[in-house]
């Protein structure tokens, strides 16, 4: 087919970009920011992981899914995953990570997704992948584990912002004015 592209990646340009201001804003925050969770009450007794440990998560969900399932490369390169286990950073919640720890977990398994994207072929996003558990294997399409990383970051990045309001503080915002205008647009400026 004349024309058509070589990888996804032009598909998914943007994400690069909310992956980048979803970094600049963990990359900002103070330990004490870090720190705070949901449950606005007693953090000791806090039900909900603190800021840190769910972009850490993020990060790890990225590795799991592109590495561990889909058989990418790069787990050896993810600190905040133990690959014998599977347990990240954020199930350990008596060391919390600093801003820029889990900023540079986000960049790294930002890696791993732009080689992925930049490795797939668009004929390749309903291969079925296997994979094994408790109930049986299930079969997850590539087009299936993308999205799923999408909304996972979104649902986490909007987590994460509700947190900051929720205590007063500037919220993470991936729709800042003017970051995702196209040239001569002025509707969403």
């Amino acid at each position: 087919m004349t024309g058509s592209p070589v990888s996804i990646a032009p598909f998914y340009a943007h994400w690069a970009t909310y992956n980048r201001l979803f970094v600049e804003g963990i990359r900002g925050l103070s330990a004490a920011e870090l720190a705070l969770r949901a449950d606005v009450a007693d953090a000791s007794t806090a039900a909900h992981w603190p800021i840190w440990a769910i972009a850490a998560h993020t990060a790890g969900a990225r590795v799991y899914w592109l590495c561990v399932v889909a058989g990418e490369p790069g787990l050896d390169h993810a600190p905040f995953i133990d690959a014998s286990t599977g347990m990240g950073w954020e199930d350990d919640l008596a060391t919390p990570r600093s801003s820029a720890e889990v900023a540079d977990a986000l960049e790294m398994s930002w890696a791993v997704v732009a080689s992925a994207l930049g490795s797939w072929a668009p004929r390749q996003l309903q291969e079925g992948i296997p994979v094994e558990t408790p109930v049986g294997t299930r079969h997850h399409t590539r087009e299936s584990i993308l999205l799923r990383l999408v909304t996972h970051d979104a649902y986490h990045v909007g987590e994460i912002a509700l947190i900051q309001g929720l205590h007063g503080r500037p919220q993470l915002d991936l729709w800042p004015p003017g970051v995702h205008s196209v040239e001569g647009d002025t509707r969403n400026r």
